[in-house]
């Protein structure tokens, strides 16, 4: 088992398509194969940038070098329920993992211990009346109706938590959207940049969470059992001057590829 962090603050490292080395020398020969087997752009690309940031967190959470022959040591495969788990030389590690990805930027937060965490990265970006309507409960509904000048960023930070609390729940999008409602609280327990939320579940539980803004996203993060804030594994974290890009729509199919160092 290699060395590790083993306390209870998350820590979160995002890092951008753009870093992403075009060769596979840091994937291990299972992922190398299944990654390259991929002919839809965007899929192949968003599933790289993801192994590519969740190694990178785990590699520094677990305060080992990054280089490719340390990287290609540590995976991160999905359970049966879809929900990531980390793995060092074919063996589990005690951490939780959650992973997210939006417009060519992806987010892994990582802590030590079996405390289940979610995250999750959006765009601030326009939402329909429809989208609204059909994904959001009433409570929520009523929260964007309050600030219209602030509609765009509290659809997306309500939409962000919900993914964010149904990862915690290791169902995703399988389960309704609505059975899990999102509430905000006024201040900022952290005394940085984030401010809290909670999520209530239809089976009666209440989620802590918190909400931060990093220039045109907004990421949020949910837990059972934590009540302190991740900090980034690199600060300044890199997403507060990000830019959002689509790169695999100038090319949305490519053969199948596997590329060693």
């Amino acid at each position: 088992m290699p060395p590790g962090d083993r306390g209870t603050i998350p820590k979160y490292l995002a890092a951008a398509m753009v870093d992403v080395p075009s060769h596979d020398g840091w994937l291990d020969e299972r992922e190398a194969a299944r990654l390259g087997a991929m002919v839809f752009t965007k899929r192949r690309a968003e599933a790289r940038l993801g192994r590519w940031t969740a190694k990178r967190a785990l590699a520094a959470a677990l305060r080992l070098d990054d280089d490719p022959s340390v990287l290609r040591r540590l995976s991160v495969v999905n359970a049966t329920d879809g929900a990531p788990e980390a793995f060092f030389d074919g063996r589990a590690v005690p951490v939780s993992v959650s992973m997210t990805d939006r417009a060519d930027w992806a987010v892994c937060t990582v802590i030590g211990g079996d405390r289940p965490i979610g995250c999750d990265l959006e765009l601030v970006e326009p939402r329909s009346d429809a989208f609204v309507a059909d994904y959001l409960t009433p409570s929520e509904q009523d929260l964007i109706a309050a600030e219209p000048d602030q509609r765009d960023l509290l659809a997306n930070l309500i939409w962000s938590a919900k993914e964010s609390a149904l990862k915690l729940l290791r169902t995703g999008l399988r389960r309704d959207t609505r059975s899990v409602e999102v509430g905000l609280t006024p201040h900022n327990r952290a005394g940085d940049d984030w401010t809290g939320l909670y999520v209530d579940t239809a089976e009666g539980f209440t989620f802590t969470g918190a909400w931060r803004r990093h220039g045109a996203f907004v990421l949020t993060y949910v837990s059972a059992t934590i009540t302190v804030w991740p900090v980034p594994l690199l600060d300044p974290c890199p997403l507060i001057t990000a830019t959002p890009s689509h790169s695999w729509m100038d090319r949305p199919r490519q053969p199948p590829t596997t590329t060693r160092e």
